[in-house]
């Protein structure tokens, strides 16, 4: 017997039915579904010290529990002092069941860890069903310890889904229980 995330099966049981009826598709197939979340987080102060991709690196894999990687630069910019091929940044991509146990503990445990917290906004959508939140403070996770970080920094969380438009996507995210805020 294979283990399947909570989130998983409460998409294939009870939202994908949610969503067929509210938009009235033709087949199940058509239903919107969360493809992937990428996890980024751009390291400012890398130019000088490189130890800090390490810490960022460090941090994005005890989040997700998959092993992060360290972004390049793409272009010299000589007023950051910046070279091309400098790490400058860590991200992560997560899919399948890695991707909907962030999403749950996310959901469940960080997200209302954050200060005065009256939920996520929803201008963050990009016009082709994608949701981008941004994150303030990494401790907000409890894989964190935070007596070991050593600067507090922000990360962008990217859910990709398949949704063809922003009301069909916020549908989604909203059924796999992401608060957005009331207007």
């Amino acid at each position: 017997m294979s283990y399947t995330p909570r989130l998983k099966k409460e998409y294939n049981e009870r939202i994908v039915n949610n969503l067929k009826d509210t938009f009235s598709y033709k087949s199940v197939m058509q239903v919107p579904k969360l493809e992937k979340i990428v996890l980024s987080r751009g390291v400012g102060g890398a130019v000088a010290d490189k130890k800090l991709i390490d810490h960022a690196v460090d941090e994005l894999t005890l989040i997700t529990g998959q092993k992060a990687i360290s972004t390049l630069s793409k272009k010299d910019v000589a007023t950051f002092k910046l070279r091309k091929g400098m790490p400058i940044g860590a991200k992560v991509t997560l899919r399948a069941e890695r991707m909907y146990e962030f999403l749950d503990r996310l959901v469940t445990t960080a997200l209302p860890r954050v200060r005065d917290f009256q939920g996520v906004k929803s201008t963050g959508f990009d016009g082709r069903g994608n949701y981008t939140l941004g994150i303030t403070e990494q401790i907000i996770f409890p894989e964190i310890d935070i007596d070991k970080v050593n600067r507090i920094n922000g990360m962008d969380i990217t859910f990709v889904t398949s949704a063809k438009t922003d009301q069909e996507a916020k549908s989604l995210l909203t059924e796999l229980g992401i608060p957005f805020k009331k207007n």
